[in-house]
């Protein structure tokens, strides 16, 4: 804006002033309307409709996964997303510390007269970049199950096989999602992609005679599960089934 548009914008905005209501009490009058209206409807409706407050806390349970609400699920996916531990603090606590920080100091280095969108690209830009990673980062950290489940649908071709193999499948299914697997590898839409190779289609690249080998005599730093096989075969085997029916 230069300066003819400045001055002729600052008459304008005079005139308008002139004709205009003052904030006090016009402005607060309504916002303070609108704010009891909108308290009301929410008393109402935790009065008629309630509200879920879920299981009772059993601080002696360690099967509970914590999880954030929806509305910071973008900070849980970009936590997920930012492998390196040196990138971790900067990206969840730093970024969003320096976007708070310059959107307060906002009206101390914006002092353009101009507010419509179309005339203040770079803003507008930077905006729509925000709340388009922000909701993308959202639907993915909904999406993403917890570490100690492993949410996908058990494949037909397993039901046909059975009722036997399908309690094997989805026990095997069970042992890898509490097994900490997903800390480094990802299934489906279910855990990390790294450092781990991606283990959706696993059994279309090894045999599970493969799978068991690797799962005892793993490449560093994958752990072995040798201990697993010698105390609980069975869960050892319901690991490798699972594995090797992922094509």
């Amino acid at each position: 804006m230069n300066r003819r548009e400045k001055e002729q914008y600052l008459r304008e905005y005079a005139i308008l002033k002139s004709q205009g209501k003052p904030f006090f009490p016009y402005a607060v009058a309504k916002d303070g309307g609108m704010a009891c209206i909108v308290l009301l409807v929410i008393i109402l409706m935790s009065i008629f409709l309630g509200a879920e407050l879920g299981p009772k806390a059993d601080p002696t349970t360690t099967t509970y996964t914590p999880r954030p609400e929806w509305y910071f699920f973008f900070l849980f996916e970009l936590l997920r997303v930012v492998k390196p531990p040196e990138f971790v603090a900067l990206a969840t606590i730093g970024i969003p510390t320096i976007c708070m920080i310059l959107l307060f100091l906002l009206p101390f280095y914006d002092r353009s007269a101009e507010r419509r969108p179309e005339r203040r690209p770079v803003a507008t830009l930077t905006a729509i970049l925000i709340i388009g990673a922000m909701a993308y980062l959202t639907m993915e950290g909904a999406k993403t199950g917890p570490p100690s489940e492993i949410d996908m649908p058990t494949p037909a071709s397993v039901k046909a096989e059975g009722p036997a193999v399908v309690k094997q499948y989805e026990a095997g299914r069970q042992v890898m999602a509490q097994s900490g697997c997903l800390a480094c590898h990802k299934v489906g839409e279910n855990g990390n992609s790294g450092p781990g190779p991606e283990l959706t289609n696993i059994a279309s690249r090894l045999p599970a005679a493969g799978i068991q080998r690797t799962l005892i005599n793993p490449t560093a730093p994958m752990p072995s599960f040798k201990s697993l096989q010698e105390k609980k075969p069975q869960q050892f085997q319901e690991l490798v089934a699972f594995l090797g029916r992922l094509k």
